[in-house]
C-alpha cells in the first residue's frame, strides 16, 4: 500500500489524527519494542529534570506554546 500519495491529500489536522492512530496500534502491537536510542533519550531527560535543567508542561500549556510558536 502506497500511503505516500493520500498524505499529500490530506489536512494537517487529518495527518495528526492518522499518527494518533499508529501510536495507539503500534502500542497495542505485542511483537512493538522500542528503538534502544529511545531509552538513551528517556534517561538523558529524566537526568536533567533532577538536576533542574528542565520543567515538565502540562499538555494545555504545551499544546498553546505549540500554537503560538506556528503562528
Amino acid at each position: 500500500m502506497d500511503i505516500t500519495s493520500q498524505l499529500s491529500q490530506m489536512s494537517t489536522e487529518e495527518k495528526l489524527r492518522a499518527m494518533e492512530s499508529i501510536g495507539d496500534d503500534l502500542c497495542h502491537t505485542s511483537d512493538f519494542t522500542s528503538p534502544g536510542w529511545h531509552k538513551d533519550i528517556l534517561e538523558e531527560r529524566e537526568k536533567r529534570l533532577k538536576e533542574g535543567k528542565e520543567e515538565i508542561l502540562d499538555w494545555e500549556e504545551s499544546k498553546q506554546q505549540l500554537k503560538d510558536s506556528l503562528s
